[in-house]
Parts: structure tokens; sequence; C-alpha cells
């Protein structure tokens, strides 16, 4: 598996993420997470819509906690068939945890604790922590990667505005 050391920092530290970069055009990778519930979920179950995919190291850190709020209170302007998904390394239980104590019902969590599938396909794995680095995917009704933004640091916030714009655009 590709390794890129110093894709991304934590606090200033180069960290090595483990996967292929991918970009605009590609065709997203489909894996199976877990739900809440313990279902598996593959994500070409969400073809047919438009999605963003959220990848973040924990749900219970404050950048982590700030954008997946943010993204709950955007979901409900993007339209029916544009859904916001969220994923990482946390278990299901605290997820479904978090969720429900920062009442967070538009975005769907998905953990990918089991066997870092995500994080492998997506390229976002990070290798010295085995958690997920903060980055955004926004994925067409085909399954095509319309956008990518990689954080380079760990504790910043992905660029919203983008993000919330490549989704409208691939809603048209």
């Amino acid at each position: 598996m590709k390794e890129r050391p110093g894709a991304i920092t934590l606090k200033g530290n180069p960290m090595t993420l483990v996967g292929p970069e991918l970009k605009a055009g590609d065709a997203a990778p489909d894996c199976t997470l877990t739900g809440n519930d313990l279902s598996p979920v593959k994500l070409s179950s969400f073809r047919g819509q438009v999605v963003i995919l959220a990848s973040v190291p924990s749900l219970d850190t404050p950048v982590c906690d700030v954008e997946t709020r943010r993204f709950n209170e955007e979901a409900g302007k993007l339209g029916a068939d544009v859904r916001v998904v969220t994923v990482s390394m946390d278990l299901p239980f605290a997820q479904k945890r978090w969720c429900g104590a920062a009442g967070v019902a538009a975005v769907t969590t998905l953990s990918d604790y089991r066997e870092a599938a995500f994080g492998l396909s997506y390229g976002v794995l990070i290798k010295d922590l085995r958690l997920l680095a903060r980055a955004v995917f926004v994925v067409d009704r085909a399954g095509k990667i319309r956008y990518v933004e990689l954080v380079r640091e760990v504790a910043g916030e992905p660029n919203y505005a983008a993000a919330l714009e490549a989704a409208r655009n691939a809603a048209k």
C-alpha cells in the first residue's frame, strides 16, 4: 500500500498517510463501513445521490465536533438528494452517543474501526495514529469524485464554502 510521508501534520508534526491520493475525476472507491446500529453500510448504497464524505479523526475532539455540527446545519439547505456522511474510527456506539448529545440528525455517521477500509481506499489513514485525516470528498450521483480537500493540518477546519458549492454544483 502506498505511503505518503509528511502529507499532513498534527500540531506541526509530519504524519504519514496510507493509500492513494485521490483527485477530482477519479471514481469514488467503494468500501464497507459500520453503521451506528452495527450494520454493514456500503458506500455504493448512496449512488444516485450527491454525497459529501467528510473524514475526521474523532467526533470527540473540538475541531471534529465543530465541523460535524456545521455540516449538520448546512445539510438541510442542500436538498433531499444531497447526503452528508462523516466517517471516523470512533466506535459506532460512541458515534451514536455523540450524535444524540450534539443533536446531529442530518449527518450520517459511519465507523471505519474494523478494517480501516475507508482510510486505506481514500488515502486518509494516518499510519502513525490509526486515525483518519481530516478530508472532504464530494461524490456525484454516478460515483465520481467532484471535489477533494485534504486538510493539511489535522487541527484545521475544511473549506466549508468550497465543499458545499461543489455539492450544489454536482446536484444540478
